[in-house]
């Protein structure tokens, strides 16, 4: 007879046995409990990425604004490398929380993906542009980027006047092209949207209706020299090489000039006339490096 077919191994057994029961039962209890609190927390995080998801999304913006840790690396050590900053990683993350925050308060959005937007946003106060307090931007869309970016500067100390030019006439729209689809927020491109986004910096601004290459927009915003010159404007590599000179007449000694979608595959003319105009060896613009899709020139004094 098997041994644990025998009544006598059997009887002796079933303390074992019902030991051996009474431990399975407990363990699955507390697995069951284990995974009932997993469930409870699972739901929590869904609730949660709900609101998150309403907050930093693309829906109405066209870019989401939650960057990956390797994308903020990637950014902290581009931003550092241009500048040689220790600050770089707080500049970052100072950039990124006034993006969330304007974007949150303001009407419409701010061009761009968060690496380019947090990039320029960081990087510009830590090249210490000249303290000269004027900043000109080429091409504004809804000024929420200008908003952010005063609000930058003055962490460092600089209190800016603000000159924008753009045509404001409705939608984003590049000089002889065709007038683009509707933009994600569903907002038009106007001077009151403008004024109302600035006025959430008590931003020290003007704003001067036009294209750039419009000779009386150019007279009227040249009675002054740049501390620092965003060009965001036409991305042909006409309008790019024209911007261009015409900005080495009115930036300060020593000024930085920002130059938009630089590597950008979407807009080769940008590059392309970047490359052209600083073969002449006339030019007064130093490169000093990229980060995300954004080149960053310094100007050489008059000599």
């Amino acid at each position: 007879m098997p041994l644990l077919t025998h009544p006598l191994a059997r009887r002796a057994l079933r303390p074992l046995a019902a030991l051996v029961d009474q431990r399975v039962h407990s363990q699955t209890r507390a697995d069951r409990a284990r995974l009932e609190a997993m469930r409870a927390e699972l739901d929590a995080l869904k609730k949660q990425s709900t609101a998150v998801g309403m907050l930093l999304d693309r829906t109405g913006r066209g870019a989401h604004r939650m960057p990956s840790e390797e994308q903020i690396t990637t950014l902290v050590a581009q931003v550092a490398e241009i500048t040689g900053s220790g600050h770089a990683r707080r500049a970052v993350t100072s950039a990124f929380r006034t993006v969330v925050a304007l974007e949150a308060l303001g009407v419409g959005r701010m061009a761009g993906g968060t690496s380019n937007v947090c990039g320029k946003l960081a990087t510009i106060p830590l090249l210490a542009p000249p303290k000269h307090p004027d900043v000109l931007e080429i091409g504004t869309l809804y000024g929420l980027f200008a908003t952010a970016l005063t609000r930058m500067l003055h962490r460092e100390g600089v209190e800016a006047r603000l000159t924008i030019v753009d045509p404001l006439i409705g939608s984003q729209l590049q000089p002889d092209a065709v007038r683009e689809a509707d933009d994600p927020t569903g907002t038009p491109v106007r001077e009151d949207v403008v004024r109302a986004n600035l006025a959430l910096g008590d931003t020290n601004f003007r704003i001067q209706k036009g294209f750039s290459q419009d000779e009386d927009v150019r007279e009227a915003v040249s009675d002054r020299r740049y501390g620092v010159v965003i060009v965001d404007g036409d991305h042909s590599r006409e309008g790019v090489l024209a911007d261009l000179r015409w900005v080495e007449e009115i930036v300060a000694d020593g000024g930085v000039v920002v130059l938009d979608d630089y590597g950008d595959a979407a807009w080769p003319g940008v590059g392309e006339a970047l490359a052209e105009h600083l073969a002449d060896s006339g030019s007064r613009l130093e490169l000093l490096g990229r980060v995300a899709t954004s080149a960053f020139l310094r100007a050489r004094p008059v000599a």
